[in-house]
């Protein structure tokens, strides 16, 4: 389900590849069952190779990962976070147009 760019995290590198990055990380949470997620699935690939160098792109399946969904409080999904410095600067729940989830990328830039 992830591009080529885009980074599969879960419970055990989620702070050494989200809360530790030099850079933002929009962290994509979803699930295999979840037909929304598989939804934007293409167009987060699509800007994890747009924004690469500029915001690390990664997926966390909830499923996999409940640990994680848990301490961010995910209560649906597909969620995406924004993180910088370890900390939440932006959250989109729901299926979005591409351009929403630019804007969203864009405003940790």
């Amino acid at each position: 389900m992830a591009g080529d760019n885009v980074i599969i995290v879960n419970d055990l590198n989620f702070d050494a590849e989200v809360l530790k990055s030099s850079i933002p990380v929009l962290v994509d949470f979803g699930a295999t069952w979840c037909q929304p997620c598989r939804a934007i699935a293409p167009l987060v690939g699509q800007l994890a190779s747009e924004y690469q160098g500029r915001v690390k792109v990664t997926t966390l399946d909830i499923d996999e990962s409940p640990v994680t969904a848990q301490k961010f409080q995910i209560r649906g999904v597909p969620t995406l976070l924004l993180i910088k410095d370890g900390k939440v600067v932006g959250q989109q729940v729901g299926a979005v147009p591409k351009a929403k989830i630019a804007a969203l990328m864009n405003g940790a830039l």
